[in-house]
C-alpha cells in the first residue's frame, strides 16, 4: 500500500524559474528512514529546502512519515510519501518496492537519493529497476554498526549504485581501502550548515543553565560510541577549576541510565544537566561556551558543526572526519579518541585562558560559515544530480 502523505498535486512546490525557455525542474526522490531529529533526517530535510527549484523539484520518501521533519517539509508544500515497509523480511518490502516503483512512474522521478542504509538497500535496487539513477550514501563507518548481512547487502548495493555520496575524506578512504569501492563511485559533499538558524548573534542561556557562569556540553544522542561517559569524567576533573561550571548535554537514547548512574557516583547532581532531545538545538548551542564531542566513531557531525556556526569554542576526539572540520587547530582542539587526559588537558586550556576560548569561538563560526555552508552543500549536491542525469540522457 502507497500511503500519500502530502503528495497531492496542487502541493508540489512552485517552481523559481524566470526564463520560460528553461527546461522545467526535474522531479528527484530524497529518501530517509523516517522523519525524527537525526543527522541523516535533518540533511534530507535541509536539501529539500534549500535545492534550487528551477532545476529540481524535491519530493521525500520515507517507511515513516512523522516527526520534526515531516512538519519541516510539509511547512514548504514539499511533498512526502510513506512506502511503508516494515521489515526486510516480511511482505511489506515487496509491497513498499511496487508502491515505490508506481510512484516513480506517476510524478515522472528522474533520481532516487537515499540518505541512511535503510532506504539505500530499499531505493537503490528499485530506482535502478526503474531504470534511473539511483545515488546511494554512506555517512558512517561500516565496520562494527552493521551485521554481517547488511554488510553483504551493501556491497551489493554498492555494485549497482550512480554513484555513493560520502560527508568526509576519512569516510571515502574507507570505503576504497577497506570496502574496496571503486574511487570513481564515491563523491564527496561535505554536510552544510544554515546560518539562517544557527548562527553566534543573540547567545544566552536556556532557563537550566541561567545560573551558570561557563557552560561545557554537548548535542548527541547517547549511545555507546558517543563517548558520553568520557566527557562526564572529564568534566569531573575540571570543574573546580571555575566558579559556577556546568555540564549539560541534551539528547536521548540507551545510555540515560547509565549517564545518571555516572553522575550520582561522581557528586555532579548540582552541576550536570540532561536534557531531552529538542527541537530547540540552536538555542541550546547558543547556551554553550565550551562544545564537545568526545566520540569514538563519527563521520562528519552535525551537531559539531552546528555548535561552531553558533560561536562555541570546539573540541573534538581524533577520529573520522572531525579533524576535517575542525581543521588546524586553529578552530578548536582535538584529542585522541578514549584518551581522558587529553580531553583533560584541553578542557583546561580553554577553562583557564578565555581570550583563547574566544578566539576559538570566532574561527570556528567564521569556519562553518564559510568552508561548510548551505550554499556549498547543496551546490555540490546539485552538481551530482545534473551530472547523472546528464548521463542518463
Amino acid at each position: 500500500m502507497l500511503v500519500f502523505v502530502n503528495a497531492l498535486s496542487s502541493d508540489l512546490p512552485t517552481s523559481t524559474r524566470t526564463d520560460p525557455d528553461a527546461p522545467p525542474p526535474r522531479p528527484v526522490l530524497l529518501m530517509v528512514r523516517e522523519l525524527s531529529v537525526g543527522g541523516c533526517e535533518r540533511d534530507v530535510a535541509k536539501i529539500a529546502k534549500h535545492i534550487d527549484r528551477s532545476l529540481f523539484t524535491p519530493h521525500v520518501g520515507c517507511f515513516i512519515a512523522k516527526g520534526v521533519r515531516f512538519d519541516e517539509l510539509s511547512a514548504r508544500n514539499i511533498p512526502v510519501v510513506e512506502f511503508p515497509v516494515r521489515s526486510f523480511a516480511s511482505p511489506s518490502l515487496l509491497v513498499g518496492a511496487r508502491a515505490m516503483a508506481r510512484y516513480i512512474r506517476a510524478h515522472d522521478i528522474r533520481l532516487v537519493h537515499p540518505f541512511d542504509v535503510p532506504t539505500t538497500l530499499f531505493g537503490v535496487p528499485v530506482a535502478r529497476a526503474c531504470g534511473i539513477p539511483g545515488v546511494a550514501s554512506q555517512l558512517s563507518y561500516r565496520n562494527h554498526l552493521y551485521s554481517g548481512r547488511e554488510l553483504f547487502l551493501l556491497r551489493m548495493v554498492d555494485r549497482i549504485s550512480s554513484r555513493i555520496v560520502v560527508n568526509s575524506k576519512a569516510i571515502e578512504r574507507h570505503l576504497i581501502e577497506e570496502q574496496r569501492v571503486r574511487a570513481d563511485l564515491t563523491y564527496l559533499c561535505y554536510n552544510g550548515v544554515d546560518t539562517n538558524e544557527f548562527h553566534p548573534g543573540g547567545r544566552q542561556r536556556m532557563p537550566a543553565l541561567k545560573d551558570a557562569k561557563l557552560v561545557v556540553g554537548t548535542v548527541s544522542v547517547l549511545r555507546e560510541e558517543k563517548g558520553l561517559t568520557l566527557l562526564v569524567e572529564a568534566f569531573s576533573r575540571i570543574r573546580t577549576e571555575r566558579d559556577g561550571m556546568k555540564l549539560v548535554i541534551i539528547g536521548q537514547g540507551p545510555m540515560r541510565g547509565q549517564l545518571e548512574a555516572l553522575r550520582d557516583r561522581l557528586g555532579l547532581q548540582n552541576d550536570m544537566v540532561l536534557a531531552p532531545t529538542t527541537s530547540e538545538v540552536a538555542a541550546w548551542m547558543r547556551s554553550i561556551d565550551i562544545f564537545v564531542l568526545p566520540s569514538t566513531s563519527e563521520s562528519f557531525s552535525n551537531a559539531l558543526l552546528e555548535a561552531m556556526a553558533c560561536g562555541c569554542c570546539v573540541i573534538g576526539s581524533r577520529v573520522g572526519g572531525t579533524p576535517e572540520l575542525i581543521g588546524d587547530q586553529t578552530s578548536g582542539l582535538l584529542f585522541d579518541s578514549g584518551d581522558l587526559d587529553g580531553l583533560v588537558d584541553c578542557l583546561k586550556k580553554v577553562v583557564r585562558d578565555d581570550e583563547l576560548r574566544e578566539r576559538f569561538a570566532s574561527a570556528a563560526a567564521d569556519r562553518a560559515a564559510t568552508e561548510f555552508s548551505m550554499e556549498r552543500n547543496v551546490s555540490r549536491t546539485e552538481a551530482l544530480y545534473t551530472s547523472l542525469l546528464e548521463e542518463a540522457v
